[in-house]
């Protein structure tokens, strides 16, 4: 038999009726009537293509801009799997938030919004309105690879929940991906000048081995320009490119709210081990042992300053892309710190769950071949199709039952990331994907192999955990975050500067956290306790 349905705003009203519709029978296929489409357009619930008539719908994404995405292979070889035709209405990444606020704001929307980023507020802000359609019995229908991943990861569906029971979005799912943020490497060249053969393990010896970088030339030019430890300024928070790593040092996991072993929600700005912090990071100040840069250069000045091999600790990707030239197993990732506070180092990894990556819009009027077109990202074969493009293009199997695969040359002597970023929308963004080890499986270097065994001995031998989860704030928790957190995140972060470069004595941290509380500080944690325990029990 086949199913009937009507456009997604009658189906809304009538959920019901089409779920008892739903178990009639074992037709894989499901008749729409597409507005905009031509008719009636029939859905199958496997296989390709996806639709029986052409269907044509709107997509908007940020664009990192190396190709358009019109000319991407893997979006035209989708177009010819699926019967879907896909107008991109996108913005350059690093304007995309105001075109995605103004979008909203218009009432003008596109069909589907493609790794937007949308924040649980978001989700649930333009949930409620109607304007983000519920996915999950579309989900239930439409989505057996993703419905699947949600049986076999339960924390997933808690994370994406939101208070109203709905889903309104689908998301990132990295089960490869353990780093929390970018880590922290050493100057491999600066550990052999200094003969140091076991990286340090306590905050004192990490202060030895920067005050060493400072004052023993480790880069041999007889000149004292070493610069030991350099960050840079990130708009959303200073130093968070180190931030992560050294708050471990006194205990803490985040650098806002984190929660401890009794399940009790903590707002950072306001703890003892916060202090601990800033208290370190103003005595490598005060001895010019964190670069005074810090506050106002970019990344680039900073690797400006790698590349002349003057910097000792430092934060990115990989360290070579700060150092410059090719990867290498020279420079040693960071290996988290104590202090004399704690008994081993807070290490927090990466959540694995990136929420608002994929998400429907009341203007679509296909909402089930949409939701089988994503589907096919959280299968193996779409995730690699995503991933990496095409076989035959940079990849090709070399054993297609076990997964394991080669890469080929790259055509034109270009870089393997920047041609990859011709072939497929899956980079730089939070694109919807499900990330797994058999995507790489043949295809990682000595150096991905050296990369995986450090992040194991690092990290994860370490007891290395999720420091807080995504959680969804109901619409009135969220409108007072929101309202708490306009002035109390500014003042934090101005506070979190003064004090570490002296400009504010800590004589005065009492009044500081009298002013913190006074701002909401407590209320924050309280608020965030609440989602928390809600997550927990859900």
């Amino acid at each position: 038999m086949q199913i009937t349905s009507k456009p997604w705003k009658l189906v809304l009203s009538g959920a019901m009726v089409l779920t008892l519709l739903a178990g009639c029978g074992t037709s894989n296929t499901a008749e729409n009537t597409g507005e905009g489409t031509g008719g009636e357009v029939t859905v199958s619930k496997e296989g390709f293509p996806i639709v029986d008539k052409p269907v044509t719908l709107s997509l908007m994404a940020p664009d990192v801009g190396i190709q358009n995405w019109e000319d991407m292979v893997v979006l035209q070889q989708m177009k010819e799997k699926t019967g879907i035709t896909l107008e991109y209405r996108n913005a350059p990444k690093d304007s995309f938030e105001t075109k995605k606020n103004l979008v909203f704001a218009s009432g003008d929307y596109p069909d589907i919004l493609y790794a937007a980023g949308l924040t649980t507020a978001e989700q649930m802000n333009y949930g409620e309105q109607g304007i983000l359609i519920p996915l999950e019995e579309l989900i239930e229908e439409y989505a057996p690879n993703f419905k699947a991943l949600l049986e076999e990861n339960p924390d997933v569906r808690k994370s994406i929940t939101a208070p109203d029971g709905h889903i309104y979005s689908l998301p990132v799912v990295e089960m490869s991906q353990h780093w929390y943020r970018n880590p922290l490497w050493y100057n491999g060249d600066f550990l052999k000048a200094l003969k140091i053969d076991k990286l340090p393990e306590t905050t004192e010896e990490l202060y030895t081995y920067l005050k060493r970088v400072k004052e023993e030339d480790p880069n041999g030019n007889g000149v004292a320009d070493e610069i030991p430890l350099s960050s840079v300024t990130v708009t959303s928070a200073n130093l968070r490119d180190i931030r992560t790593w050294l708050l471990g040092a006194f205990g803490i996991y985040e650098e806002e709210i984190y929660v401890d072993d009794a399940d009790k929600v903590h707002y950072t700005p306001m703890e003892e081990g916060y202090k601990e912090y800033l208290t370190f990071m103003n005595r490598l100040w005060s001895e010019e042992l964190l670069d005074h840069e810090s506050f106002s250069q970019t990344a680039e000045q900073k690797k400006a300053k790698a590349q002349n091999n003057r910097v000792g600790l430092f934060s990115d990707w990989h360290a070579y892309m700060t150092k410059g030239g090719e990867p290498s197993t020279e420079d040693p990732m960071f290996a988290p710190v104590k202090s004399d506070s704690v008994d081993k180092p807070a290490i927090a990894k990466n959540r694995g769950i990136t929420t608002g990556a994929f998400a429907i819009t009341e203007s679509n009027p296909e909402p089930e071949a949409s939701m089988r077109w994503v589907d096919y990202l959280y299968s193996y074969e779409g995730a690699m199709f995503f991933n990496k493009g095409p076989e035959g293009m940079l990849w090709e199997y070399t054993d297609k039952d076990a997964r394991v695969k080669k890469y080929l040359p790259v055509p034109d002597g270009k870089e393997m990331e920047d041609y990859r970023a011709t072939l497929t929308p899956n980079y730089g963004i939070p694109a919807p994907t499900l990330s797994m080890d058999d995507i790489n499986k043949g295809l990682k270097t000595d150096f991905d192999l050296w990369v995986e065994q450090e992040t194991q001995t690092k990290l994860l031998d370490k007891g290395a955990r999720i420091p807080f989860p995504s959680l969804f704030l109901t619409v009135e928790e969220q409108t007072e975050i929101n309202s708490l957190n306009s002035d109390l995140s500014t003042y934090v972060k101005q506070m979190e500067a003064k004090f570490i470069t002296g400009a504010e004595p800590f004589a005065n941290w009492d009044a500081y956290v009298d002013t913190v509380k006074k701002m909401g500080g407590e209320r924050v944690a309280e608020i965030n306790q609440a989602a928390y325990d809600r997550w927990k029990s859900n």
